[in-house]
């Protein structure tokens, strides 16, 4: 008894929040966000829920554990020296790129406002301001308005990871778009009729980043 008390120990000792974060972004990218369960991190991990429990409450804070340490290593991910601008540049993106490969972080950054994933993000931004020569008064607005901008990249990849889990096709649900735009009457839709040649053969990653760029040539106004 004493020799198997002392095994379920060691297990607990060698058990992290960190391993147990790790094993959930590894089920999350491969089954989804239905199959993370506390069930499968346990058998994942072999070992009892209970010693899960001991390190995450629940399943929603391991969900916003995950999508910290995936949104730490893209802002992190920067290297020394690196030009305010192109850091700014540097950190969306690498957000961006992180949210491609895992959809369902996208999920998650959309359903809570001030997670810590949230956070690590506008540090990132908000902390290479003073070095593009905006104004203190003006850096929280600044900040916010391209870290939004980022959230709502995050909602609208969450959504379409959704939908097109559904149809599968991307460049042929996307032509279905561009063919319901082109057939919209174009005295009423002007823009739209116009746009749409360019909707389903467009680069995502480059029109992120063009963006971006909009964002700091705004934020370049207020020095």
């Amino acid at each position: 008894m004493a020799g198997r008390d002392q095994r379920a120990e060691r297990r607990t000792d060698a058990l992290s929040k960190e391993r147990i974060v790790a094993v959930a972004v590894e089920i999350l990218d491969t089954d989804g966000e239905g199959a993370l369960t506390f069930r499968a991190l346990s058998a994942r991990l072999a070992t009892g829920s209970g010693a899960i429990y001991w390190h995450v409450a629940n399943k929603d804070e391991l969900l916003a554990a995950a999508a910290a340490e995936v949104v730490g290593r893209a802002v992190t991910d920067v290297p020394a020296g690196t030009d305010a601008r192109e850091a700014v540049r540097a950190v969306t993106l690498g957000v961006f790129d992180a949210i491609d490969a895992h959809p369902w972080v996208g999920a998650q950054l959309s359903r809570e406002p001030w997670q810590f994933a949230v956070l690590e993000l506008f540090e990132a931004v908000g902390g290479q301001l003073a070095a593009l020569g905006v104004p203190e008064h003006a850096r929280f607005d600044a900040a916010t308005a391209l870290v939004n901008y980022v959230l709502g990249l995050a909602a609208q990849y969450a959504a379409g990871a959704r939908l097109l889990a559904r149809e599968v096709d991307r460049s042929a649900f996307l032509g279905s778009v561009a063919d319901r735009w082109t057939s919209l009457d174009p005295a009423r839709y002007p823009f739209v009729h116009a746009m749409a040649g360019r909707l389903a053969d467009h680069d995502d990653r480059a029109q992120f980043l063009a963006g971006v760029d909009v964002f700091l040539a705004g934020i370049a106004a207020t020095r």
